[in-house]
């Protein structure tokens, strides 16, 4: 896919993409205060998941970290949420921060549907 990718960019382009693409060898995660971007910009979540995941780590490869993270990026629905909001780990507070965060994400999509995100 690379390579095709490159043709097609070169045809496109009419000129040389010279972009070495070499065969994947090993994964290296961003920096810490790259994971759970979104997230981290909430402080009144971040509180919550620094208190069930004091390891950095823990918190990058939590799955509960990474849902809040993505409603909190604007991605899912409302009805999703609903659905899955009491078995994030959050407080009933957060919880409906989380509620009202995505019912205002919602609506301006509704409003905005080249905005969509999902």
């Amino acid at each position: 896919m690379a390579l095709e990718t490159r043709d097609r960019e070169a045809a496109r382009v009419k000129g040389q993409i010279t972009t070495e693409i070499v065969p994947f060898s090993r994964f290296y995660l961003a920096e810490d205060y790259h994971q759970k971007y979104w997230l981290r910009q909430k402080p009144e979540f971040m509180q919550e998941f620094d208190a069930i995941y004091p390891n950095s780590d823990d918190l990058i490869a939590s799955t509960s970290a990474a849902r809040v993270n993505g409603y909190v990026a604007g991605h899912g629905s409302l009805e999703t949420l609903q659905d899955e909001v009491d078995h994030l780990g959050l407080s009933p507070e957060a919880r409906q921060k989380l509620l009202e965060i995505v019912q205002k994400s919602s609506r301006k999509e509704s409003t905005t549907p080249w905005l969509a995100l999902d």
